[in-house]
């Protein structure tokens, strides 16, 4: 998964967040327009794009869109670090913490509402199967006992040298179903969880999961009118063939695309942009996506 893209009312202030709650640094700065756009990463990892859009009305909870921005990090020490980092960041809201048997997560609000997890995974040789969905799971992560264990001052002074990923993307849709035909039928991802109760999990090459999406707060909802929140989604693919491939499916799915054969962009039934990429393209490439 590709750096997710968010408009924004307030750019300072939610750059300011995101590099101090996160430990980000900025990538990029540019103009489009009347907008700029901003890409936070961690070294040349871009992690969020901020485009500055302050005429639009803020996000409705209830509509289809971003549920979070899932960050993984590569072990505790990472994970912990960055928990301490958000915990003390004024703008945002600490929302919980779980145990999900193949990850340790933390849920945060930014200031303008949009969901952010900070996890790290268990090894996947600890990962169980019920045939063929992964096995997860939610229970009770004590925070405190977490940082008191795991927390270190090497890694909080380490700060944006640690690496980051985006590791998935939880959206709100409307109807599941509706969400299974596009994302899994027509992009291509593998149902890989269906036991929570309207919520649907999906990925590729047996991870847990690339992207989820429930109705908990949007079941009925119909194509998003213009907001903040949610911009695009970002999926990288191995190699261009695997365009091709996306191509010929939308195609014959009649859902309409943009492509240049090393990218290609659709939109989902709710309206969300969702750009394919492949891995061989440069970082300013990506970048400019």
């Amino acid at each position: 998964m590709g750096a997710v893209t968010l408009r924004v009312g307030d750019l300072e202030k939610m750059s300011a967040y995101y590099c101090e709650a996160f430990a980000m640094e900025p990538v990029q700065d540019l103009t489009a327009g009347r907008e700029v756009h901003r890409v936070l990463g961690r070294g040349v990892i871009p992690l969020v794009r901020l485009i500055h859009t302050p005429n639009l009305p803020v996000t409705d909870p209830h509509q289809a869109g971003l549920f979070h921005t899932a960050f993984l990090f590569a072990d505790r020490a990472s994970l912990a670090a960055t928990v301490h980092r958000a915990g003390n960041a004024p703008a945002g809201t600490f929302i919980g913490s779980s145990d999900h048997l193949v990850s340790e997560a933390f849920y945060f609000t930014d200031p303008e509402g949009n969901g952010v997890e900070l996890y790290r995974d268990r090894p996947r040789e600890q990962w169980t199967h019920d045939g063929d969905q992964i096995r997860m799971t939610t229970t009770h992560l004590d925070p405190t006992t977490y940082l008191q264990t795991h927390l270190s001052q090497t890694a909080v002074d380490a700060g944006p040298e640690l690496p980051g990923l985006v590791g998935h993307v939880h959206l709100q849709v409307g109807d599941l179903t509706v969400a299974r035909s596009f994302y899994i039928d027509a992009l291509g991802f593998e149902v890989t969880q269906m036991g929570y109760p309207g919520a649907l999990f999906a990925s590729a090459g047996g991870y847990h999961h690339h992207i989820a999406m429930n109705t908990w707060n949007s079941r009925g909802a119909g194509p998003r009118a213009a907001r903040l929140g949610l911009g695009n989604v970002a999926v990288t693919v191995p190699a261009p063939e695997d365009i091709a491939a996306l191509k010929a499916r939308l195609a014959a799915r009649s859902i309409d695309f943009i492509t240049d054969g090393r990218s290609l962009s659709a939109r989902d039934p709710w309206g969300t942009l969702v750009t394919v990429s492949a891995a061989d393209l440069s970082s300013d490439e990506l970048l400019a996506l």
